[in-house]
């Protein structure tokens, strides 16, 4: 059994948020990456995949998660499966952002072509792919 104390928790800030990890391989030994997403108000995230399924609910707020080029908008109390190798987009809503909590597996990976990453927000992965800070 492992503790992850709040103290000990790893923020990673981004351009678009914070993403606070709860558990992952690297912090508590976890098969799976649990993180606290916090977009502020009109925040908007890039456009993005990962090779794993993802669940996210919504604590607080809500957003607008572009998924396959489809709208899916979503309040606090919803809950999304974000399928594999699926695009996606996320768009903190304008007046009160975002709040949720998301799992996936461990050693997911994100990708997106074209797109230029932030070093200290991501770890080489190989190829395209790129394991983001708050799952490893």
């Amino acid at each position: 059994m492992s503790v992850i104390r709040h103290a000990d928790s790893r923020r990673t800030q981004t351009p678009n948020g914070v993403m606070t990890t709860l558990a992952s391989p690297g912090q508590g030994d976890a098969g799976l990456a649990v993180w606290r997403l916090e977009m502020p108000p009109g925040a908007v995230g890039p456009r993005h995949a990962f090779d794993t399924e993802q669940v996210w609910s919504v604590l607080d707020g809500g957003a607008t998660i572009e998924l396959g080029g489809e709208p899916v908008v979503l309040a606090a109390g919803d809950t999304v499966v974000l399928p594999a190798d699926t695009f996606r987009q996320v768009f903190a809503d304008p007046e009160r952002g975002v709040t949720a909590i998301a799992a996936a597996p461990a050693g997911t990976l994100a990708y997106a072509p074209g797109v230029e990453v932030d070093p200290h927000c991501a770890a080489p992965a190989g190829g395209d792919k790129l394991a983001p800070a708050w799952v490893v």
